[in-house]
């Protein structure tokens, strides 16, 4: 019998950079080029640019981490608001919302992704009840990637990270 939320994630990851903050929302917000500095990000095409600022652009991305399999999803930008707030809404292999918010403190630019999600692919589902540590383990790892590759990409340093997951 399959629990009803174990397909449900509530995930939060909080990074430090010693780094300007218009430099950590350019490079978050040019998804396109991620895979040349998130290992596990394998691909981000852009389908729809969307209005001027990058409100209503969609696009699609493949990633990979540890454990042998790839998501895709495609994401909207649903809200923006520069140097601020980045909100999507994403479909596919995953389903939900995701936000990015920054901001600056004690010299510091900090970045907050909140991800509230479903997985819709029918193994993934199956195992869920079982894998869910790993598929939260792993979600981890890309994060976890994802903050160093941003820091080196910046030339900054990237201090304590957290992340939390239900």
């Amino acid at each position: 019998m399959r629990k009803a939320d174990s397909n449900r994630y509530h995930l939060t990851t909080l990074y430090h950079f010693d780094a300007p903050i218009d430099a950590v929302w350019d490079a978050i917000l040019h998804a396109e080029a991620w895979p040349s500095w998130w290992t596990g990000v394998e691909r981000v095409v852009t389908l729809e640019h969307g209005d001027p600022s990058g409100l209503g652009a969609r696009r699609r991305c493949t990633c990979k981490s540890v454990l042998p399999y790839r998501l895709t999803f495609v994401t909207r930008v649903t809200r923006l608001e520069p140097l601020r707030l980045l909100e999507g809404r994403v479909d596919g292999e995953l389903e939900g919302v995701g936000c990015c918010r920054l901001k600056r403190n004690d010299g510091l630019t900090t970045v907050r992704y909140d991800w509230q999600v479903r997985t819709t692919q029918w193994w993934m589902n199956l195992i869920g009840p079982v894998a869910k540590p790993l598929f939260l383990w792993n979600h981890d790892a890309i994060m976890r990637a994802g903050g160093i590759g941003l820091a080196r990409h910046l030339s900054a340093r990237l201090g304590s990270r957290t992340a939390g997951a239900s």
